[in-house]
């Protein structure tokens, strides 16, 4: 279907869609029809669920649906994150066993990445993986793992030998969450918010099937996990309002995205809410400080800037190009925003910006803005680790001395 013109995309999913879209169909039985027609994923392969088509031609089926107000495929979460990483390196047994699932929400997935002594420095995981027969037996702790308290599979990356250089010596798993020996604990932020979870592996069981590439070679396989993370790094689009539409499709895809989004409450706020700056200027008389009118200029200045840097990541994603250091860019971009954000909300809002609770600035959002904030320069790698990136990749740099070379075992650790 490569050679196919908009014209003809346009013409057979509005035909698909009017033999098969019914808002009173139940959600998951909507989505396995979806899946199976390669329209809930047509970018994708045609023999995994997709259609084969660009991404112009896919946006082109996306429209189509928004006019007849169908529901896509479930999109939410670490579930594309899971998707793309298989599609890249997954085996055709995997790729059937979880792609479909993936696309008609039937699984919910998480990501075991970080370690309280590894987080920036992924490749220091001391998470182990050892080869038992015909399981992989996993011993050890990962943390900052967002909606692992009602995930069914996790990404991990484990330590699979020690005689290896640390980044050599990496394998990448699937893991069921909900097994003996996965020990999964909420961790309460100072938003109020409690996303994360730190989790516990005591000899937990990994069938030989679920190792995702080669053996020790998980880092090349976690670099494609990471770099579509940080593409989506500038924030999380916009909700759709489905409330006034009726039917049990819509009802139940309202109660799964709520669920979904609990988690993600706080995003808008840990990216600063520049949306907010110019109205609360102007609330405040703040508009009329030429100081803080210059400082709210530049912070303008530099959001769009990030949000063209955004689109060029999205345009080369569209135009089928592999992942590269513009992610890394963006994310960057976007902490600098972030903190941007910060700033200027205190000097327009002064000491009452530190005031939580009904009667606050913007019922605490403000507030919820600075303590949110940090995590931005924090999650899916510092800004050190980002910068560390750019000069190496994109300015072509030379790398820095290097102290963690030979076997990971002699390698100083926390």
């Amino acid at each position: 279907m490569s050679n196919v013109t908009e014209a003809e995309v346009r013409a057979e999913v509005r035909q698909w869609l009017s033999d098969n879209w019914n808002p009173d169909m139940p959600l998951v039985e909507w989505r396995r029809k979806l899946a199976d027609s390669g329209w809930g994923m047509p970018q994708w392969p045609r023999e995994w669920y997709g259609r084969g088509l660009s991404h112009p031609l896919a946006r082109v089926v996306e429209e189509e649906f928004a006019n007849v107000g169908a529901v896509r495929a479930a999109n939410s979460g670490v579930r594309l994150l899971a998707a793309a990483t298989l599609l890249e390196h997954g085996t055709d047994q995997q790729k059937k066993k979880f792609l479909r699932r993936i696309l008609t929400g039937e699984d919910n997935w998480c990501q075991f990445f970080s370690e309280p002594g590894s987080g920036s420095d992924l490749a220091g995981a001391t998470t182990r993986a050892d080869l038992q027969g015909d399981f992989w037996i996993v011993n050890g702790q990962k943390v900052w793992s967002t909606s692992a308290h009602h995930a069914d599979y996790g990404l991990l990356l484990a330590r699979t030998d020690w005689d290896a250089p640390k980044h050599e010596g990496l394998s990448y798993f699937i893991i069921e969450v909900k097994q003996p020996g996965v020990d999964v604990h909420p961790l309460r932020q100072m938003n109020g918010h409690a996303s994360f979870n730190q989790v516990f592996f005591t000899d937990a069981k990994i069938p030989q099937e679920n190792l995702v590439g080669r053996v020790n070679e998980g880092w090349k396989v976690a670099m494609t996990t990471l770099m579509h993370e940080r593409r989506g790094a500038d924030g999380l689009p916009p909700p759709r309002n489905r409330e006034t539409r009726t039917g049990r499709i819509h009802a139940e895809e309202r109660a799964e995205a709520e669920k979904a989004n609990e988690p993600y409450k706080w995003y808008p706020q840990r990216a600063g809410r520049v949306d907010l700056i110019i109205e609360r200027a102007k609330e405040t008389g703040a508009n009329k400080d030429p100081y803080i009118r210059q400082e709210i200029a530049k912070l303008m200045i530099l959001a769009k800037s990030a949000e063209w840097t955004a689109r060029r990541a999205r345009a080369a994603q569209q135009q089928g190009r592999p992942q590269g250091p513009e992610g890394s860019l963006g994310k960057l971009a976007a902490s600098h925003v972030a903190r941007g954000c910060s700033r200027v909300h205190t000097m327009i809002t002064g000491t009452e910006a530190m005031l939580t609770g009904s009667e606050s600035p913007r019922e605490g959002i403000i507030a919820e803005i600075l303590v949110s904030v940090p995590a931005v320069s924090i999650a899916g790698g510092t800004d050190e680790i980002q910068r560390n990136i750019i000069a190496e990749r994109v300015l072509e740099l030379p790398k820095e001395p290097r102290f963690d070379t030979g076997p990971f075992r002699n390698v100083r650790r926390n």
